[in-house]
């Protein structure tokens, strides 16, 4: 019986060189991208998000960028729902499906098939929160978050107060934690299991093995050559009208409040734009948020075995070259 082809999962931190091995990759195993990633999915923040360029979209099709107005709450749901038909869809026309991203519940969501929990999102609950983190101070909620869901504050940085609020949110309207109900497969009977796994003192189960026909991928890089890097990329993106970009957003009508400008390069250039910052302390601000990012994705991925790593210090033909063995070996012809 032959072997469907496979999702190929390649992650890592930013700036670290996925898109360019995916494209190599995909050149090799006539792939198809699928970008998991969370700031790529709206449209107009372009050069901010690092897309694959119009040509290297030309060349290879990838799916899942340009999908989201600034203004839409794009929830992980949506791209699990969006990204879960696209890939079915390129492995049933025989072609490998390559999930590229920096963003890990994304590429879980898929890969593991989370249960997302189904809590509408409670504006007004989301405004109450916020207050009350800013008359409690830092770290207010996520202690209120550890005494209810450890696991999902284990998870959680306490300075990424969206992500916060979101788990409190779900636990109020449902009664679970958001760590039970994003696990594969909700239980029978979550809360009870929960409670009972706290009384016993257990640690968060860890992701089941890679589903049958995924390859999970991280690139990885010496901590000084990635920070060199995403130096480069922030020079790169300014020279090509970051700031230009973000003035024509504000210009055309979008709220700095709006979730998609909470994306790297548009959060600190606002307010330089806004005229609240000069230019180099918006840039020194971004270089240090970008470096504590990519620290968090690395702390993320390696969390999760399943990821076999690749130095991505080598030219990107050499990287892929090493990916793509592993594909061959793994599934042979059907590559």
């Amino acid at each position: 019986m032959a072997v469907s082809p496979p999702l190929v999962v390649i992650a890592g931190p930013t700036a670290v060189g996925k898109t360019v091995v995916a494209l190599a990759v995909a050149r090799r195993a006539s792939a198809e991208v699928l970008a998991a990633d969370s700031r790529t999915v709206y449209r107009g923040l372009d050069i901010g998000t690092a897309k694959p360029s119009a040509a290297d979209r030309a060349a290879v099709r990838h799916h899942l960028i340009d999908v989201a107005d600034p203004r839409d709450i794009f929830t992980l749901a949506e791209y699990q729902r969006l990204a879960s038909a696209a890939a079915a869809e390129i492995r049933g026309r025989g072609r490998a499906a390559l999930l590229v991203g920096g963003t890990g519940l994304y590429i879980r969501a898929v890969v593991d098939g989370l249960a997302i929990p189904s809590a509408e999102p409670d504006w007004l609950l989301r405004t109450r929160l916020e207050e009350e983190e800013r008359l409690g101070g830092p770290g207010t909620l996520h202690r209120r978050l550890a005494e209810v869901d450890p696991a999902a504050a284990a998870r959680i940085h306490p300075h990424n107060v969206r992500r916060v609020i979101r788990a409190l949110e779900v636990f109020q309207h449902t009664g679970i934690p958001i760590s039970v109900l994003q696990a594969r497969g909700t239980p029978a009977a979550p809360g009870r299991d929960y409670a009972a796994a706290r009384r016993r003192g257990d640690r968060p189960p860890m992701p089941q093995p890679s589903p049958r026909g995924t390859v999970m991928i991280a690139l990885t890089l010496d901590r000084s050559a990635l920070h060199e890097r995403i130096d480069r990329r922030i020079d790169d993106q300014l020279a090509s009208g970051l700031v230009d970009e973000v003035r024509r957003l504000l210009a055309a009508g979008y709220s700095p409040d709006l979730p998609a400008f909470q994306a790297l390069g548009y959060k600190e250039l606002v307010p330089h734009v806004m005229g609240r910052v000069t230019l180099g302390e918006a840039v020194a601000r971004l270089r240090q948020n970008t470096r504590r990012y990519a620290k968090r994705q690395w702390t993320w991925f390696r969390a999760d075995a399943r990821y076999r790593w690749i130095d991505a210090g080598c030219p990107a033909d050499v990287v892929a070259d090493d990916i793509f063995a592993i594909m061959k070996r793994d599934y042979g012809s059907d590559v």
